[in-house]
């Protein structure tokens, strides 16, 4: 395939874009070493500003290229629903009444695992929480997991190293805990409609692995550093939410399940994303802060992310095809750390002939590598936004998190591919 001019623009943009991730710190040190213009140096340093500003590059050339109305088609031709969603449902999976009701069930939980309060705690949300991301949706679980964490352990000064370990698991964790239905996990749902896969096809070749490896991650991660997790007073700061009236909480709980039922309509779900600011403003005493901030930069990433991986087609479509089903596995966990897994899928979508073995590991991969980039996955800037302030300079390194998401992706990698030559026959979904 010959790529067009704003295709290789777009993709050196997209190149560049992936270079600034990774120098974040750069921008922040700017901000602190020349404070004329801290102001832009801080906006450069945000990892949620990059990918939009970026696009916003590739636009601006498109309009000296190409001219105003092909600029302007290219972004009507975008599918915005993703970053609208991951919006929605992240501003209201972290309100009182959600993290109350969720806090509360994963304390029930860990009073029953015969382990000290905190070591049951910690591995609780890395455990239950990621897996319930396959029912409320991939950023709903990382939301409400982060803010678990934030709450009961990142506010009591935890060391360098659990910190980036904690982040790895959580973002391993999330992306392949969701892969129990069709409809949670963004690279899942992108390619379930188009090949069929419905509920027990994913229970047969995911869930369970999914299940078992989310369950395993969180478990080494609390043997590894249970010594500092037990010297945590058992006086935690935690957030005290306060008593949320059970109405309340049925009634958020309704809002979330709408979102999540009408994932595919952004008019449906922002008309109820809408309703539901309104019951927060006339209800303000039962709510905390609404993380508006922070979601507003994560939608405001993933639409920078559909512009720039627009232009990728031409590149990844023939690279997939080049592979057998081996490759395309540790090829798309590669490919995944540069770009959304959901991005990725969904041009694996598109490709005409790949076999069954080839579908199962293009998915297998995209959602094993899913947890080794902030890109890597939709919901991670969710989990970075509400995490990064008790990081050193408020700056998640990129290398830290690759290494600490690499020592559990190959704790797992092996588990989730195991399927694949059983995939590899002819298989009727829904039979």
């Amino acid at each position: 395939m010959t790529p067009t001019t704003i295709e290789l623009i777009g993709t050196v943009l997209f190149a560049i874009a992936i270079l600034h991730t990774f120098s974040t710190a750069f921008f922040e040190h700017l901000a602190h070493t020349r404070p004329a213009h801290a102001g832009l140096w801080h906006l450069l340093g945000e990892v949620e500003v990059v990918f939009g500003f970026w696009a916003l590059v590739l636009v601006a050339t498109m309009f000296f290229t190409d001219g105003a109305a092909a600029a302007t088609h290219y972004l009507d031709s975008r599918n915005f629903t993703e970053p609208m969603f991951v919006f929605a449902i992240m501003v209201i999976a972290g309100t009182r009444p959600i993290l109350h009701t969720a806090t509360t069930g994963v304390r029930l939980l860990s009073k029953a695992l015969p382990l000290p309060h905190n070591l049951s705690a910690y591995f609780t949300v890395l455990a239950l929480v990621p897996v319930l991301g396959s029912f409320i949706t991939e950023p709903a679980a990382m939301t409400l997991a982060a803010l678990m964490l934030r709450d009961r352990f990142f506010r009591n000064g935890l060391s360098r190293r659990l910190q980036y370990a904690t982040l790895g698991v959580l973002f391993v964790n999330v992306s392949i805990g969701g892969t129990l239905t069709p409809f949670a996990a963004p690279p899942v749902l992108m390619v379930a409609g188009t090949w069929n896969w419905d509920f027990p096809f994913m229970m047969e070749n995911f869930g369970w692995k999914a299940a078992v490896v989310v369950i395993s991650n969180a478990l080494i991660a609390t043997l590894l550093f249970r010594k500092e997790l037990c010297r945590i007073s058992t006086t935690a700061r935690e957030t005290t939410h306060g008593k949320v009236p059970r109405t309340m909480v049925i009634l958020h709980l309704a809002f979330l399940g709408l979102v999540v039922l009408f994932a595919h309509h952004p008019v449906m779900f922002m008309g109820v994303f809408l309703f539901f600011l309104g019951i927060a403003q006339a209800y303000e005493r039962h709510h905390d802060r609404l993380i508006l901030r922070e979601g507003l930069l994560v939608g405001f990433f993933l639409a920078g992310l559909v512009v720039l991986g627009g232009q990728q087609q031409w590149w990844l479509q023939p690279v997939l095809l080049s592979m057998n089903s081996d490759a395309v596995f540790f090829g798309a966990t590669i490919l995944t750390a540069f770009t959304d897994n959901a991005a990725l899928t969904y041009l694996g979508s598109l490709v005409e002939g790949l076999s069954d073995g080839s579908k199962y590991a293009l998915v297998a991969g995209a959602v094993t590598g899913g947890g080794l980039t902030i890109i890597a996955n939709a919901p991670n800037p969710a989990g970075r936004a509400i995490l990064r302030d008790h990081f050193e300079n408020e700056t998640v390194h990129p290398l830290g998190l690759f290494l600490a998401a690499r020592y559990f992706y190959g704790c797992h990698c092996g588990c989730v591919w195991s399927g694949a030559a059983c995939v590899d026959r002819p298989h009727h979904v829904g039979d």
